[in-house]
């Protein structure tokens, strides 16, 4: 049987949510509100796609790992949901953005194989635990100065990516069978998520006023942040970013520059046919979020429920 837990934990959020949760790495609070989005359209593809696939699995046990698998991602969804509907309610221009993220999946729905799905799912599942240990491993720097709420949010939905960071590619394997397969589809996957993540950064740019914001597309595009990265990193003077329009912290300010090029390495890797997500390196403050949960803690006020 799955050893994944489906926790139905509500997370409370009004028109006091502010756009940019993290004043103090704005470049990181405006990346992780295009994850809020990305996720409320990518984890209802993943729902329906697992439906879909459920019925072709023959092995009991990897039934039960899909339904809770599944299970966990809607309650990403629900709680995302509740934030971006908070940020909506200030900015109403963001439905567009909303409702084009969640377009842009239902046609992969509607176009393309469940093979194909299948392997967009365990493509870009892959890649969350070695990006979330770097966000995990630095959480006291890009979540806990935040606001407590949105903070929780994402630090409850990133430690559940850890636990489930099998599942995907279980499903794939039981269904589809070819590693192959999922390989080659990976530059497909990537054109179609780099471009979602582009389009949701500029919709941020046209519907919330930048003092809001408090950081702009060009810092946070996949081109803009490995720019601001290497510029962060090189033994450079300080006014030689400025001029470059380059304003610190970057996105990933905490980490080393080990840490970035493991990440590099461990995103690569993950795309290879023979890769196993089990074998990952998993963040330290997951434990401690799963302890904090067994415990009783009020997950929602993370921070608060476990001071002291």
């Amino acid at each position: 049987m799955t050893d994944l837990e489906v926790r139905k934990i509500d997370f409370g959020f009004d028109e006091t949510i502010p756009f940019q949760w993290l004043p103090s790495h704005p470049k990181f609070g405006l990346m992780a509100d295009v994850i809020s989005i990305i996720a409320i359209a990518f984890e209802k593809f993943i729902v329906a796609s697992t439906r879909r696939a459920i019925p072709l699995i023959q092995d009991p046990q990897v039934v039960a790992e899909a339904e809770a698998f599944l299970r966990q991602e809607a309650q990403h969804a629900k709680n995302h949901r509740k934030h971006v509907a908070a940020l909506v309610s200030q900015y109403p221009g963001l439905e567009q953005t909303v409702d084009a993220a969640v377009a842009s999946f239902d046609r992969l729905l509607e176009t393309e194989p469940l093979e194909f799905q299948l392997a967009y799912t365990a493509d870009l599942e892959a890649t969350f635990t070695p990006i979330f240990k770097v966000m995990l491993d630095h959480e006291d720097t890009l979540f806990r100065p935040g606001d407590e709420r949105v903070a929780s949010l994402f630090l409850w939905h990133f430690c559940e990516e850890v636990e489930h960071r099998s599942s995907a590619l279980i499903i794939f394997d039981a269904v589809v069978g070819n590693r192959w397969y999922r390989t080659r589809a990976t530059r497909k996957v990537f054109r179609h998520v780099m471009r979602l993540y582009r389009d949701i950064l500029a919709g941020f740019d046209e519907h919330v006023p930048e003092q809001d914001r408090r950081a702009e597309y060009r810092h946070v595009s996949p081109d803009g942040v490995r720019r601001e990265e290497v510029l962060a990193r090189l033994p450079i003077p300080a006014s030689w970013r400025t001029r470059l329009g380059m304003f610190p912290p970057s996105a990933f300010a905490p980490a080393s520059n080990r840490e970035m090029l493991t990440l590099v390495y461990r995103l690569l890797l993950s795309q290879v046919p023979h890769h196993r997500p089990a074998k990952e390196p998993l963040p330290v403050f997951a434990d401690t979020w799963f302890r904090a949960y067994r415990s009783g803690c009020d997950v929602t006020r993370f921070y608060t429920s476990t001071a002291g």
